[in-house]
């Protein structure tokens, strides 16, 4: 069943990257895997899936011993600067970086591993007050500041914009998200102003934020099913 859902998937992002003269190669789909078991990473990763997303630190920490080395996982979640240094030992992209703060730590525990890590700023491009994310106006500052953080790439912009009963209603927001980035980009703020990583669209709306230039897109529900509740 997992291996169908990917293989849907995949089929939908190519479909809405062609339709929007993209390349489907140029958009990343990233398995949410949040509360599912490592079977159903396994699962996932036997079909081809190599990235995952997840929201809670420890979960990286238990589940990434027990997986192949070419499993990724990109973390998703609200991150806590005393959470960093497991993040940079575990993750291959933080999604969620909203402060200068969680920045130097995560440089910190990067600097002791003599390695480099892809980040990307979150956004609350909706001001939503349940979301976490910089504000779209404070963006700016704090790409600049970003710079002067040795180990960290800023590779783009992510957003999680406020949950719509209608999908075609986030279309403004990622449109918004993009447009920022390419204001931005103009004055050289990301590691690779000509190549702007946008996270941005879940399992209902992936499609649309294709459309509106997401490279990477991720989708949980429509790949493991019902997420398992919480204990």
């Amino acid at each position: 069943m997992i291996s169908e859902n990917i293989a849907t998937i995949q089929e939908k992002i190519a479909i809405a990257a062609t339709t929007s003269n993209r390349s489907p190669e140029d958009i990343k789909l990233v398995a949410v895997s949040k509360r599912f078991p490592v079977t159903a990473i396994q699962e996932a990763y036997a079909a081809g899936q190599t990235l995952f997303g997840e929201n809670y630190i420890q979960e990286v920490q238990q589940k990434s011993p027990k997986l192949p080395e070419q499993v990724r996982f990109h973390f998703i979640g609200h991150l806590q600067t005393n959470k960093a240094k497991i993040a940079a030992e575990s993750c291959a992209m933080v999604e969620t970086v909203d402060r200068l703060k969680l920045a130097k730590a995560l440089n910190k525990r990067l600097e002791e591993l003599q390695n480099n890590m892809d980040i990307l700023v979150q956004v609350n491009i909706g001001e939503d007050p349940d979301k976490s994310g910089i504000s779209a106006e404070d963006t700016e500052n704090l790409l600049n500041e970003l710079q002067s953080i040795p180990r960290i790439r800023t590779c783009g912009l992510m957003t999680m914009p406020p949950i719509e009963p209608n999908p075609e209603l986030s279309r403004p927001y990622f449109r918004r998200l993009r447009l920022l980035s390419e204001k931005l980009s103009k004055k050289n703020l990301f590691f690779d102003n000509d190549r702007i990583e946008l996270s941005m669209g879940m399992s209902s709306d992936y499609h649309i934020a294709i459309e509106e230039g997401a490279t990477i897109v991720r989708v949980g529900t429509a790949i493991f099913g019902n997420r398992p509740v919480r204990k």
